[in-house]
């Protein structure tokens, strides 16, 4: 089955423009990367656990790009944690 990722075409790399507050969009991206988790975009409105979390039938389509990309370059830079 293909994913929203599996549609985003060419190489990605941070961008200044987005959000890499804690619990954005692209900060869940590369966190779920680094800790290995598969790809499942969503955000939280706040700081992550904390506050209220937006699933991706909530997301709009810059929000899913921005997990995205967050995934991505984590996932490029290939670091993960170790346990």
């Amino acid at each position: 089955m293909a994913t929203y990722m599996d549609a985003v075409e060419g190489k990605h790399t941070s961008q200044p423009n987005y959000d890499t507050r804690h619990g954005s969009p692209y900060d869940r991206g590369s966190a779920d990367a680094w800790y290995r988790r598969p790809f499942n975009p969503h955000y939280f409105v706040g700081d992550s656990y904390s506050t209220p979390q937006i699933e991706m039938a909530q997301m709009t389509a810059s929000e899913i790009t921005a997990y995205t990309v967050g995934y991505r370059d984590g996932e490029e830079a290939g670091d993960h944690k170790e346990w």
